[in-house]
């Protein structure tokens, strides 16, 4: 009896041993998406991990944009970094120089064995995040171009055309103050990223400078060029509005899309990957294009990518190495990239998933939706319209938001506001690059 015990034991334990012996490589992704974005991350990690048995990637909510950045840098030093961390645009400089840190997407792919063509990308999205040798650094996972959502209930309320959204900036200020005095809402017009939309977009949308040296991507010495006087006249605008609340400011990050989806302020310039929120709320709401400054004579130009991209981090495992370019080649497949898409408002990373969005009737149905990739990729790009790629751009825009916050209290002007933002951020850029 108790040979036929033992003998059953010995059974069942060699039953186990290949189970332990086959358990699939843990892949970690910290990212900061939230609400219909983050239910998108998690509804694509458990489809490719019911895909196959080899790999199960974990994604883990770490925060704001910023705050993953933060976490990801300490984790690193640390030694407890994770796979893979979505960082967004602003921190592409910050991981370009660190050295040692991460391990380029296109050798993560190919040393995985899987056939790596930049080609079948989006060309902008690709170019912004590579080296100026063409090398693929990370994997442009969510992409974004900023453009304007209007309230066509409060447009309509306010006695403005439901269907003709402001195309100018002027425009918006004049369509924003009818909203308030008719009494239509509380305010007029709100704005996410006032950084990237206003000054860094601003830039590249109207075709003028943001820096030096190709706003950044031709060198790392870069000098400040934001308090020209189309960004002040810009600037001023809002801060006048903000006195008697026709604009109202949200916060420096995305917050201000929740005073538009309360209904609290009628326009909303905006992420084209907040559409997701937007759509579940319910709201009547319409889409326009970014506003262009109609003093700009190369206006409208080109927008330039935001959102976030998927960073590797050095020092892996080779199995985990092949698990993280196993998820790559998942995402980077037409009906995923479609999936994303659709639901998220993201910008398809592959130009197949953007035919086939096309070709099914997507955009028509969808008016609006295609709006982001046009203005992205309508115009071939200029000195000006590349993108913004500074070393600590992060710091910049904090720099930048400080200042911001004290016009909008009343504290200064538009014009001081901006050039202090140009003698503290280009002190800060050179203490960075170490001059």
């Amino acid at each position: 009896m108790k040979f036929r015990t033992l003998l059953a034991a010995a059974t069942a334990l060699s039953i186990m041993v290949p189970a332990i012996a086959e358990a699939k490589t843990q892949i970690t992704w910290w990212h900061a998406m939230t609400g219909a974005n983050g239910e998108v991350v998690n509804k694509i990690t458990k489809d490719f991990n019911d895909s196959q048995s080899d790999y199960e990637v974990v994604p883990v909510f770490k925060g704001t944009y910023p705050e993953t950045l933060n976490a990801g840098i300490a984790a690193f030093r640390a030694g407890q970094a994770p796979d893979i961390i979505q960082v967004f645009d602003v921190g592409t400089g910050v991981m370009m120089n660190s050295e040692g840190a991460i391990k380029p997407v296109a050798d993560v792919l190919t040393d995985a064995g899987f056939k790596f063509d930049k080609s079948q990308y989006i060309p902008g999205v690709v170019a912004y995040y590579s080296k100026p040798d063409g090398t693929m650094l990370s994997f442009p996972y969510n992409s974004s171009s900023p453009i304007l959502y209007y309230n066509k209930d409060i447009f309509k309320k306010a006695g403005l055309d439901v269907n003709t959204p402001p195309k100018t900036w002027d425009e918006v200020w004049a369509d924003a103050k009818k909203i308030k005095s008719s009494g239509a809402a509380e305010c007029g017009y709100t704005s996410t990223w006032l950084t990237w939309i206003h000054l860094e977009n601003f830039a590249a949308w109207n075709d003028v400078p943001y820096g030096t040296n190709q706003n950044g991507l031709a060198g790392n010495d870069v000098k400040l060029e934001i308090n020209a006087p189309i960004y002040v006249n810009h600037f001023q605008a809002i801060a006048d509005l903000a006195k008697d609340g026709t604009f109202k400011y949200g916060g420096r990050t995305s917050e201000a899309k929740q005073i538009f989806l309360a209904g609290t302020c009628g326009i909303l310039t905006e992420s084209s990957g907040g559409i997701g929120d937007i759509v579940k709320s319910g709201m009547n709401f319409g889409v326009g294009t970014l506003p262009y400054d109609s003093t700009a004579k190369n206006a409208p130009q080109n927008t330039i990518p935001g959102g976030a991209s998927l960073w590797v981090f050095a020092g892996k495992s080779d199995a985990e190495y092949k698990g993280v370019a196993a998820f790559f080649n998942y995402l980077s497949k037409t009906d995923v990239q479609v999936y994303l898409h659709e639901t998220s408002g993201y910008i398809p990373i592959t130009l197949a998933a953007y035919e086939a969005a096309k070709k099914s009737g997507f955009y028509e149905k969808n008016p609006g939706r295609e709006t982001p990739i046009l203005e992205m990729t309508g115009k071939q790009p200029t000195d000006n319209s590349k993108g913004v790629r500074l070393v600590n751009l992060p710091q910049v825009r904090d720099i930048e938001n400080e200042e911001f916050e004290k016009m909008l209290a009343g504290k200064q002007d538009a014009k001081q506001a901006l050039d202090n933002a140009v003698e503290r951020g280009n002190a800060s850029i050179q203490q960075a690059i170490g001059r």
